[in-house]
């Protein structure tokens, strides 16, 4: 049967959503916040060594093209005029780093992933300069001196990539964000694109004082960083250039935010004390801080939350960040392949309903928040001949609820009033199992909007909100409510804590695995320092593994 025609919807605003493991783009109805339509690229990731985590600058960028294109053929199929769609927000991966030429728009080497550990030493030699009494970095930042973040993942590109080297020498280098590479190509690229970023994005370089909202010269001398390549910083919402070319040419590109402030913005948590988690290739919980920048004692990151406006004052937030979520769920279906598909993890742990004591460990870029420990390891702990793959994957979406669990506690304790109820999107939120173990864990409801594009949704109504765009009000009274679905715990809390327990006795044999040396190099003789505990769990998931391959049950 033929799609229905849609003739009646009003203006509309586009949202490029780049993530970690897609790119999408989504057309929304500005004044319902209704998604119209949207298409979805997978983006592979390369590992070139251990550790390391890569992907290719021009491959994310004609994914952008791609599905703005796709989409678009899409409206026009349900006969919608494209002069209808009148800005597109961009919402990003963060921290993820790109260096290229300005001359030729040639990128000068793939894009460094936040996830990359190969800066390990570099963190631990800068950190030794560093006076005790003064963290200037973190009080600058908001942030712990880490792999995590986009400073020393440059700092590695100037020391070790000649061609880099040779263009910052010859003024052609440009660097920024993945949103930066984005909006210079998107805009002209080599002839005339506009080289900026906004200040979440910023935030996450380790070079941004966020108090004064300018990149800081003292952060760029300790991390030896030319200030001329930097792009210039902007609010989250105004018209930075315009599309040109592909079918949406001539449209302003009007909003960016930092993938997990987008979902800040689309959860409108835009009172002090409101919080979202998003699941995602990470998980990632966000408390607005309002005007004021609240320094955690916990582990969890001060930053950016929003500037919604050339002249709109600044939001600050605090952040709780778990590396792995829906990685770990790709990580069991690409290298396990014990699940031929994200979705099959549901099913697999519904049969089961419990994990029969194994727990999952998934520290594969060390552990982030509360403890930003990078030596730590994944492991996987209380295997026995009974564990089966359903076991295991009861235990890897128990493992996100627990990880989401440290850092809510962690937040709970900063913040001084504990949340009554989580309010949480992303793509994992559809697995429901999840969604219910959450709760469990947590001891309180979980509360999520039947619209899950939340994160593209804060990117369209950043950008349709811009000054000379004008089409999306954020106006508490004119937002639109969302349809929610609310999870109740439906455990007693003994048990869940009898679980976490257990889990945080589990996180500790994860830490301290690897040496530096061992880390950067990927040598295998590292394995000949390891306890004779890393072959058995080693050796009982390629038995599982093989055994589910075979078909033997």
């Amino acid at each position: 049967m033929a799609a229905a025609k849609r003739t009646d919807v009003g203006l509309l605003v586009g949202a490029v959503d780049q993530g970690t493991s897609s790119t999408r783009f989504l057309v929304f109805d500005s004044k319902t916040a209704e998604l119209l339509c949207h298409h979805q690229v997978e983006i592979k990731q390369e590992f070139p060594k251990e550790g390391w985590v890569e992907e290719n600058p021009k491959e994310i960028l004609l994914s952008v093209y791609e599905c703005i294109d796709k989409a678009c053929e899409k409206l026009q199929r349900f006969n919608v005029d494209l002069s209808n769609v009148k800005a597109i927000g961009i919402t990003n991966q963060r921290e993820t780093t790109v260096v290229w030429d300005r001359v030729t728009g040639e990128p000068l080497y793939n894009a460094v992933v936040w996830l990359d550990l190969r800066t390990q030493s570099t963190v631990e030699n800068l950190s030794k300069k560093i006076p005790v009494n003064n963290n200037f970095v973190k009080t600058k930042t908001g942030l712990p001196l880490s792999t995590y973040f986009s400073a020393v993942k440059l700092r590695w590109l100037l020391d070790n990539v000649e061609s880099v080297q040779k263009a910052v020498e010859e003024g052609r280098a440009l660097f920024g964000t993945v949103d930066s590479w984005l909006i210079w190509n998107l805009t002209g690229g080599a002839e005339g694109g506009v080289h900026c970023t906004d200040v979440t994005n910023a935030s996450r370089t380790m070079l941004f004082n966020i108090h004064s909202l300018k990149w800081d010269k003292e952060l760029c001398e300790f991390f030896q960083i030319p200030m001329n390549i930097l792009p210039n910083v902007r609010s989250c919402s105004e018209i930075y250039g315009l599309m040109k070319a592909g079918a949406l040419e001539g449209v302003p590109i009007s909003g960016c935010l930092g993938d997990q402030s987008a979902a800040l913005v689309g959860q409108m948590c835009f009172q002090d004390g409101q919080a979202k988690n998003t699941y995602g290739t990470g998980c990632f919980l966000l408390c607005n801080t309002g005007r004021k920048c609240v320094f955690s004692e916990h582990g969890l990151l001060t930053t950016v939350g929003y500037k919604l406006g050339r002249n709109k004052p600044v939001c600050y937030a605090l952040e709780g960040s778990v590396a792995i979520a829906g990685a770990l769920v790709r990580w069991l279906r690409d290298n396990l392949g014990i699940i031929s598909s994200s979705e099959e993890i549901e099913k697999l742990a519904k049969e089961v309903g419990t994990s029969y004591g194994c727990y999952f460990i998934p520290a594969f870029s060390g552990l982030y928040a509360p403890y930003w420990d990078p030596s730590a390891r994944g492991i996987i702990c209380g295997l026995t001949q009974f564990t089966n793959k359903c076991h295991l994957a009861f235990a890897a979406l128990e493992a996100v609820c627990f990880q989401t669990r440290e850092i809510l506690d962690a937040m709970n304790r900063d913040c001084g009033i504990p949340l009554s109820h989580l309010q949480v999107d992303g793509g994992m939120t559809n697995n429901k199992v999840l969604m219910q173990l959450q709760a469990d864990i947590l001891c309180i409801p979980v509360v999520k909007p039947t619209m899950p594009e939340i994160t593209a949704l804060g990117a369209a109504m950043a950008a349709g909100a811009a000054e000379g765009v004008g089409v999306w009000s954020l106006d508490p009274e004119d937002l639109s409510d969302f349809i929610e679905e609310r999870f109740e715990p439906q455990i007693n809390a003994e048990e869940s804590e009898v679980r976490y327990s257990i889990w945080k006795k589990a996180v500790t044999k994860s830490m301290g695995w690897v040496t530096t040396e061992a880390s950067e190099s990927g040598d295998p003789s590292i394995f000949s320092s390891l306890p004779l505990g890393f072959f058995v769990v080693s050796s009982m998931v390629m038995l599982i593994g093989a055994r589910y391959i075979s078909g033997i049950p």
